[in-house]
């Protein structure tokens, strides 16, 4: 998407007429006109064409960034709010005269001049001349109103204009006849048209626009102020290290492979990886988490983030708009030229609202005339009309909201990528988990060690830390991380030996040792049925039990498992008291993904999916129910996209992240509930504004037009309708920055929106774990109609592929599986790759010819065997 800063608009029938302008270009697929922001983006065309466009249309345009740098383009137009401002001073200034004059003297007997007490027309000649200085001060309505004119695209300004030009132009013609009128001494004639002079009202109109302008400015300029927050954190310089000295140099200079240095308490200018020191990162800037990351040689660092601690040195890997600041930045910037579905209704009423006003307004004036009244009454009326009248509070209703959401947001890590996600994120009736690094934090963990043969835990943990010490197999390498964590030294063996498949075998201070699975373990040494059971116990758990056994004797069994995150059961219990259904999406068996289902309180489960299917499982949901997805894999990518609302947590893979629709920067799971709180709260706001802006016209027009005149009495002085037009909007910017109060993380006001997708749900069984294995017809190929029937989804159309089953010896565990399946999906023509271990297959779905030998060759060289 291509940003343009669009300058002269006022109201929403500007930003309007912009938009269908650009929407005419040849090539231009989509345009998104922001009149909080000023901006415009902009999907194809040619920029040159989309500029002339704009200018056609009346106004002005320039590529965002082309003069200014990111934080120029942030920042409010600081010298245009300074003429606002200087333009209020001296109209109130002369605004307190008029008023003085034609209220307090005339009407309140306050003392004047001698030359103004005793001379009517000298008061209307003194009154012209203080409303006509206010007028030009505030020419810019005038020159914008009649300029929309001109282009036939009236907006706010024209309104403005027309009704204080109105009000200017008939005291004229009344000051005119009373001279006349006094010159002849026709004194009734000069008292009838003093009190048809509507010079006051014409200054008050101006005045009272600009300081609604202003506020409206003010208020405005708060909603961006997290944009602005994120911007202002940037570092301005860097310390390189060049020929071993340190130098400090712009942050525009720092290039891709650049080493520098950082000292504590100093920002990170750039993303990098740290090549020297270790230290603790504050990474709260942008992630919103405010505990610090420990961080060594080898781990990354993002621009904005703050080192707390020690001296390092980084080698920079991204800069400029490429760093994950920058991206931050552009998201939300994005997100911000994007419109929200609900914003049509308003963009449709803004289209025609400033002619169907003035209608109004002549109309009105027509009516009464037609009644009998005089002139001066019916133009007074049409003024309220005109003055009363705010297209500005409809235009504002949704971008105000969208751009304080999505400030919230970012300041809490959840980037919304445009307004569509937003407003959508909050309708979820669904939400799917895919269990590894979702759930589960896809790191495997020591979770149980349970000793025998009169060893301690300790004991038995020293062990297994020195017998895994040359293991390279991933369970090896979770013992390995307990053992650092608890400060062990490693032994070194005096032999070992992989058995493949199965285990190792080793010599630790003179004793033979067996590490491995069971059925290696139980050909060595008898296993107790005590102990069996707490094995079936911890794989019932989705636990892998480890045996350790020395001198054909049991030791103990260490259990390894992806542990789930902290506060996975805390955020499927919210989603689930927010009245959303959550479902877990895996490819691991049954029994695990009921165990992890289990512990995370999820209650509907899909298991043994292939990566290919996951999207096939997301169109089906969405058929229930509005579907959220949530994964950080590359094979998630299909399945976010597919979703109505994809969800990547950030620290998933690149590819994930670009096909998602919302990021969580923190990885936590309790953001998606926030992400769901905040864009309802976001919506609501929304709603609100847009009733108030309806509202507000649908009653103060024809309270201007006197339509309750004749019943009530009620009657509206035009300056107390150009008092209401300028409020309007600010009220409703005001509301929208009540968003900024909204505690995203608490549970109190939570509600279940009762859905179709919820009421299934609370219909069906309450544990559910669903087989999405294909199953293999007698030609090798899966049945599209029989594997959907199989696992309850019906009529999903797949397309017939290619298998080849591969006998494989060495796989000992869920994390070999991983391996296998990783490294054959990544071979050109697989579809996909269905693994097991305790069968020792692997199913290979392809979607073009593979040689065999590729496909054994990929496997061996992860040193397993292939048999067949």
């Amino acid at each position: 998407m291509k940003q343009f800063d669009v300058t002269g608009m006022s109201c929403a029938a500007c930003s309007a007429r912009v938009e269908k302008a650009v929407s005419a270009v040849e090539g231009v697929t989509s345009c998104s006109v922001s009149l909080l922001t000023n901006s415009m983006g902009v999907e194809g065309g040619d920029d040159a064409a989309i500029i002339k466009a704009v200018t056609d249309a009346g106004y002005g345009a320039s590529v965002k960034g082309a003069a200014k740098s990111a934080e120029d383009n942030a920042e409010p137009a600081d010298s245009e709010t300074a003429k606002m401002k200087l333009r209020l001073f001296w109209s109130l200034g002369f605004l307190a005269v008029l008023m003085y004059i034609s209220m307090g003297g005339m009407m309140w007997g306050w003392w004047l001049p001698p030359f103004l007490a005793e001379d009517h027309v000298a008061v209307a000649i003194v009154q012209l001349l203080l409303s006509g200085i206010i007028m030009v001060i505030n020419q810019k309505f005038f020159i914008s109103g009649f300029k929309g004119i001109i282009h036939r695209a009236p907006n706010m300004d024209t309104l403005v204009a027309l009704g204080a030009a109105a009000a200017f132009g008939y005291s004229v013609y009344a000051t005119i006849v009373m001279s006349n009128a006094q010159a002849v001494g026709n004194h009734e004639v000069v008292m009838q048209y003093m009190h048809e002079l509507y010079y006051e009202s014409a200054g008050t109109i101006l005045t009272l626009i600009t300081l609604g302008k202003l506020l409206e400015a003010r208020s405005k300029g708060k909603t961006t102020s997290a944009l602005k927050s994120l911007i202002k954190l940037a570092p301005k310089t860097a310390v390189l290290i060049r020929d071993g000295e340190e130098v400090t140099v712009p942050v525009e200079q720092v290039k891709i492979g650049d080493i520098f240095a950082v000292r504590a308490g100093d920002s990170i200018p750039t993303d990098g990886v740290i090549v020297e020191g270790e230290t603790a990162i504050n990474e709260s800037a942008l992630t919103g988490e405010s505990i610090p990351v420990d961080k060594i040689v080898g781990d990354e660092v993002s621009a904005a983030t703050i080192n707390q601690s020690g001296y390092i040195r980084c080698r920079a890997t991204r800069v400029g708009e490429d760093t994950s600041l920058s991206q931050i930045i552009k998201m939300v910037s994005d997100a911000a030229a994007t419109k929200a579905p609900i914003a049509k209704i308003a963009d449709k009423v803004s289209g025609v609202f400033v002619p169907a006003v003035i209608t109004i307004a002549l109309v009105t004036i027509a009516v009464w005339l037609l009644t009998g009244s005089g002139a001066g009454y019916a133009i007074e009326r049409g003024i309220s009309v005109l003055v009363i009248s705010c297209p500005c509070a409809l235009g504002l209703a949704t971008p105000v909201a969208i751009m304080v959401g999505n400030g919230i947001g970012a300041k809490n890590g959840i980037l919304f990528k445009t307004a569509v996600s937003l407003e959508g994120t909050g309708k979820t009736e669904i939400v799917v988990l895919d269990k590894t690094g979702t759930i589960t934090s896809g790191e495997p963990r020591v979770t149980d060690i349970i000793p025998c043969a009169d060893l301690s835990v300790s004991e038995l943990a020293k062990i297994a830390f020195s017998l895994e010490k040359r293991s390279e197999h991933p369970l090896a390498k979770a013992i390995m991380a307990y053992g650092e964590e608890q400060g062990f030294s490693a032994e070194e063996p005096e032999r070992f030996e992989v058995l493949r498949g199965a285990g190792i075998s080793a010599a630790l201070g003179g004793r033979e040792y067996i590490a491995g699975n069971l059925r290696l373990c139980e050909t060595y040494c008898d296993i107790s049925r005590e102990m069996r059971e707490i094995s079936e116990r911890l794989s019932g758990e989705g636990k892998t039990p480890l045996y350790f056994c020395r001198d054909r004797r049991l030791v103990g069994i260490i259990a390894v498992a992806d542990e789930i995150k902290p506060e996975s059961a805390q955020a499927v219990q919210q989603l689930k008291n927010m009245g959303i259904r959550v479902v877990m999406l895996t490819g691991d068996n049954e029994r695990t993904a009921a165990a992890v289902a289990r512990l995370a309180g999820v209650d509907d489960v899909i298991a043994e999916v292939l990566p290919g299917d996951k999207e096939d499982v997301i169109r089906q949901l969405k058929r229930e129910g509005k579907t959220a997805m949530v994964g950080d894999g590359i094979n998630d990518a299909p399945a976010l996209t597919r979703a109505d609302i994809g969800i990547a947590i950030g620290a998933g893979s690149d590819i994930a992240l670009d096909a998602a629709d919302v990021v969580l920067m923190k990885s936590k799971l309790t953001d998606v509930p926030a992400a769901i709180r905040l864009s309802r709260s976001t919506l609501t706001n929304i709603k609100e504004n847009l009733f108030w802006a309806f509202i507000y016209n649908v009653i103060g027009i024809p309270l201007a037009a006197g339509v309750w005149i004749p019943l009530f009495g009620w009657r509206l002085n035009p300056m107390f309708g150009a008092a209401a037009m300028s409020l309007s909007s600010f009220c409703v910017v005001t509301n929208a920055l009540r968003l900024n109060f909204t505690k995203i993380y608490s549970t109190k006001r939570d509600y279940k929106r009762r859905t179709k997708s919820n009421v299934m749900a609370n219909n069906a069984n309450s544990k559910r774990v669903r087989d999405f294995t294909p199953k293999v017809g007698s030609h090798g190929q899966a049945s599209a109609r029989e594997s959907a029937h199989g696992f309850g989804f019906a009529n999903l159309d797949k397309e017939d592929i290619m298998e080849i089953t591969m006998k494989i010896e060495g796989m000992m565990c869920g994390h070999c599986e991983a391996t296998v399946k990783k490294a054959l999906e990544a071979v050109p023509g697989v579809r996909s790759a269905e693994v097991s271990h305790e069968k020792g297959t692997a199913v290979v779905a392809l979607s073009e010819p593979v040689e065999f030998d590729v496909l054994k060759k990929t496997v061996e060289d992860l040193e397993y065997k292939v048999l067949a």
